[in-house]
């Protein structure tokens, strides 16, 4: 990547940006207030959504639900057309930055397609119960959530859990009644997290629809060839862990070279963190020795569903060693990217890999930013992942990086998966992956193993429990 391609970036937001975001706002500061007692300022900011949405086909449902939530009913079907209204903001908000930082890599990029449409089936059961609750948090809002509307929580999870189908909108559900047991009461909160709890809701409500349950699937065609791993971005919550692995897939067929990302993961507790977050994810040797070991990967078969690889682990074998910063100078120009599934459009969801080389770093305090050709580029620092060497004082030290250009707040930023710096007088190059497969720094080896490996005793307290 290049300064001026950065300066394209950072020029100018694409048009109608602001005034987007701002007419999401509005509605989450009505969700921090909850919609049982509609006032002034929550009306307006209702009735300004409704006004934008009215040339689109969302627009007589947004008006009707509008109104009638000011008017002080507020019924499921309103609810939704809420939802819809700030994730079809979002998702064009996502749409325009994408476009911009396309036109500034000079990327392409292939459309979005659906699968087949499958014969009508029952929507599962569970869903009623998930709308319940959600419904319940809306007319609350954010201030009122107490102790007794989190529990109420645990049931929709359970429910959604139980049925394989849904286990996406679980996890979510499960991650955000965390979230909200951690702060209840909320009433007490200087500044409730408004962007992101009205994400979750928004996209629990949207999944919750029986419609959503029974929609036609994405289309899913078989690939097979090379895979190289450019770096893995690693997510972590105090219920979940996930592995979303960026990387370029070179199909056996000779076609030209695709971004794909492959994501696996696992349920945890909040006591593990750091390394042994690995220890969760074995149950995928091969992805993670390609990971530790810098290696690439011949896979067979795999489902591709846009850009994301389905992972079976005993599709893929290991191959020769791959340097991820060799791949990025010669495939990452000309790989075709995926694009968004409907449901993922949103700024936050970009996450883009670049590569940066011959910048300056600039530390303020902490605060981080890559200069290169005089244009600046704030480094996510809180995006580091605390199972793996790549550290803001290797970042700081370093002069290439291999990382996914986000946006947040209203700037691009960059998330390091890989840096090359020189410590000490000495070159050193360090991957979010390289504990993938055990710590290879023997001081953070020996603290490890003092601490003692917690995913082991509680794996063995659980086939205890089990057993009995």
């Amino acid at each position: 990547m290049l300064g001026t391609q950065l300066a394209v970036l950072r020029d100018g937001a694409p048009t109608g940006l602001t005034d987007a975001l701002d007419l999401v706002a509005g509605l989450d500061g009505a969700l921090v207030r909850g919609f049982a007692r509609v006032g002034e300022d929550d009306a307006a900011a209702l009735a300004a959504l409704a006004g934008a949405l009215a040339p689109t086909p969302l627009g007589d449902r947004v008006a009707d639900a509008a109104g009638t939530v000011t008017a002080g009913s507020v019924a499921e079907e309103h609810l939704v057309a809420l939802a819809g209204a700030r994730s079809a903001l979002l998702g064009a908000a996502h749409d325009a930055l994408l476009g911009q930082l396309d036109s500034a890599l000079g990327r392409a990029r292939a459309p979005w397609a659906s699968g087949p449409t499958e014969p009508s089936a029952a929507a599962p059961p569970p869903l009623a119960v998930v709308r319940a609750w959600l419904h319940e948090l809306a007319v609350t809002g954010w201030r009122g959530v107490d102790h007794e509307i989190v529990a109420a929580a645990a049931a929709p999870v359970e429910a959604a859990l139980a049925e394989p189908g849904l286990r996406r909108l679980a996890v979510l559900l499960d991650g955000f009644a965390a979230e909200l047991r951690a702060c209840a009461p909320v009433a007490t909160m200087a500044h409730p997290p408004a962007r992101r709890w009205a994400d979750l809701w928004a996209r629990g409500m949207l999944l919750a629809q029986d419609a959503a349950a029974v929609a036609a699937p994405p289309a899913v065609e078989e690939v097979s060839g090379r895979l190289l791993v450019l770096g893995v971005d690693v997510h972590e919550h105090d219920t979940a862990v996930q592995a979303q692995v960026h990387g370029i897939l070179e199909p056996a067929d000779g076609a030209a070279p695709r971004l794909v990302r492959v994501a696996v993961g696992a349920v945890k507790v909040d006591t593990i963190v750091g390394p042994a977050l690995w220890r969760l994810l074995d149950a995928h040797p091969v992805l993670l020795t390609a990971l530790a070991e810098r290696r690439g990967l011949t896979v067979t078969g795999l489902p591709l569903c846009g850009g994301d690889l389905l992972w079976h682990d005993d599709r893929a074998r290991l191959a020769e060693a791959a340097d991820p910063f060799a791949t990025a100078r010669v495939l990452l120009p000309t790989a075709v990217a995926a694009a968004s599934a409907p449901l993922d459009r949103h700024p936050a969801g970009i996450a883009e890999p670049v590569l940066l080389e011959g910048y300056a770093v600039r530390d303020d305090e902490g605060a981080l930013t890559v200069e290169l050709d005089g244009h600046p580029l704030a480094v996510a620092v809180d995006r580091l992942p605390s199972c793996a060497p790549v550290t803001p004082e290797l970042v700081a030290a370093s002069s290439a990086c291999l990382g996914l250009l986000r946006w947040d707040d209203g700037r691009w930023l960059l998330q390091p998966l890989a840096v090359q710096a020189t410590v000490k007088r000495k070159p050193v190059v360090a991957h979010t992956g390289d504990w993938a497969r055990g710590i290879t720094d023997p001081k953070v080896a020996k603290a490890d193993a003092k601490a003692g490996d917690a995913v082991a005793v509680l794996r063995e307290r659980a086939g205890r429990l089990l057993r009995r």
